[in-house]
């Protein structure tokens, strides 16, 4: 999995190769009103059927208050939703 995006997903400075148990995910991530972080967690897939490649796919969202931390639990979600994403291949893309 590429640290950077494809240069047609790049920009704005709100891209953010994850690490750890989140290696291979991205994160976008966007400060909002009232001390607010919304944080999306994408995935690039190379290996969908059927479809121009690379996708760029939102998993899940989440968002939390400021100085805050998303849960470990927080982050199992996300990975279990991307697990079910890469089982069904061609993919479910809308």
């Amino acid at each position: 999995m590429a640290a950077a995006p494809p240069k047609r997903f790049a920009g704005g400075g709100y891209w953010e190769a994850m690490k750890g148990e989140m290696t291979g995910w991205h994160e976008v991530r966007v400060d909002g009103p009232k001390r607010h972080h919304y944080r999306l967690f994408c995935l690039l897939d190379y290996e969908a059927e059927g479809t121009e490649k690379p996708l760029l796919v939102v998993i899940a969202g989440r968002e939390k208050a400021l100085r805050t931390v998303l849960s470990s639990v927080d982050y199992q979600a996300v990975r279990d939703l991307g697990e079910e994403y890469r089982k069904r291949n061609p993919r479910s893309v809308v």
